[in-house]
């Protein structure tokens, strides 16, 4: 099977998470990814820690499925060898601060006058309008800005951001369906197009139903840690070893609960008949429930919760979700010879396809694994070639290693 993008390029000038991880889900529906990157450095994600085997955990994570080619983009010379990629791509992603692909000669109006029919993905911190659109911005960043720091944790407690790359990747999601939704025009009537996101505008859309709450009533949300604002019981519930979690959206749920818990009575209680109820009481009824559930262990409770249909989990740690059961039924793990890495694991994108091919194919790139390989396929003679590595305008993988 061929993935759905197959015969599908894309040139990605991006560094990071963010745009590296947009182009990796193009990658896993089939595109031919050529990454561009700095000399000597590459990729920011590639320094950053912890390291297997001298590799950046990071950049592993969302850099499969790709082509490293590396190039001074500072220099006119390696800029007209991004231009030859462009030519014949069908996609060009960047995610630059505003206005620096522009000053770089590799903004979209420019490349569209060599490409017409080429889709130009521009993934920002802030977007392309507004007071802020000048701002560097990181995920936690943005994460303050959109107001989910400030909601986020308990009433009391220190801020905390939420410690996974939510917006960075949450922005490569929304890259990557605008991407496809311009290929599907494109289909129909030859046009290329503009795509832009920014991880301000994911983070706003995150918060959305926040904002209307606030329209709705005026008041500020408040901090429910692993609780919820509209929902009772939910959360997170201390059994007798650990944390459980367990959410009740209804009625009927609840009903499932108290007979679980032997409980039946608060069924009809009225300061529980309601989810509304339950949401106003909802701190009296955290500490009735965690009392009852004080005489079992957290496995125990989960079983009997599920056997009855109660939604629940215990609260696992990363090392316990590696080694998980249903991780591996799931075949979550794609297994990828790296030159440095034998028995590279990585975890495969979140869907699958039953008639077209999602997969992990190629490892993660060393950098400039690929730069000779790409300068031949646009008719660079090895002559010249040598000359461009001679002088710093390109770099191969013989090259990176020593500067390593």
């Amino acid at each position: 099977m061929a993935g759905p993008l197959n015969g599908i390029k894309v040139v990605d000038v991006t560094t990071n998470i963010s745009g590296p991880t947009l182009t990796m889900i193009l990658a896993d529906l089939g595109a031919e990814i050529i990454k561009v990157e700095r000399p000597n450095t590459g990729d920011d994600s590639r320094g950053m820690g912890p390291f297997l085997e001298g590799e950046g955990v990071y950049f592993l994570h969302i850099n499969r499925n790709k082509q490293s080619i590396a190039i001074d983009l500072k220099q006119e010379e390696g800029r007209e060898i991004v231009y030859e990629l462009v030519k014949d791509a069908d996609i060009f992603v960047e995610n630059f601060r505003y206005s620096k692909a522009e000053k770089m000669g590799l903004g979209y109006e420019k490349l569209k006058e060599m490409n017409p029919s080429l889709i130009y993905c521009s993934l920002s911190a802030y977007g392309q309008d507004g007071p802020m659109r000048n701002q560097p911005g990181y995920d936690a960043i943005a994460q303050a800005d959109a107001g989910i720091i400030g909601i986020n944790g308990t009433e009391g407690s220190d801020l905390a951001r939420v410690p996974v790359s939510v917006l960075d990747q949450g922005s490569a999601m929304w890259g990557a369906i605008g991407i496809i939704s311009a290929l599907l025009h494109k289909e129909k009537t030859g046009e290329g197009q503009l795509v832009t996101t920014s991880l301000y505008e994911t983070g706003v859309f995150w918060v959305g139903y926040h904002m209307l709450s606030w329209l709705a009533t005026g008041k500020e949300p408040k901090k429910n840690g692993a609780g919820h604002t509209a929902f009772a019981p939910y959360g997170a519930f201390l059994a007798s070893d650990t944390h459980i979690m367990i959410g009740i959206s209804n009625n009927s749920l609840f009903a499932k609960l108290c007979k679980v818990i032997g409980k039946e009575n608060w069924i009809t209680e009225p300061r529980f008949s309601s989810n509304s109820k339950r949401v106003e009481n909802q701190e009296e009824l955290k500490e009735a429930i965690e009392n009852i559930l004080q005489s079992r262990s957290a496995d125990e409770w989960i079983d009997l919760l599920a056997d009855a249909g109660v939604p629940s989990s215990k609260v696992k740690k990363i090392s316990e979700v590696v080694e998980d059961e249903q991780v591996n039924a799931l075949n979550m793990w794609s297994e990828i010879s790296h030159s440095n890495i034998p028995d590279l694991k990585l975890p495969r994108l979140p869907f699958e396809l039953s008639t077209s091919e999602v997969k992990i194919t190629k490892a993660p790139p060393v950098l400039g694994e690929d730069t000779r390989s790409i300068m031949e396929s646009l008719g660079y003679s090895q002559d010249k070639i040598n000359q461009l590595l001679m002088r710093g305008i390109i770099q191969n993988e013989k090259d990176s290693s020593k500067a390593h």
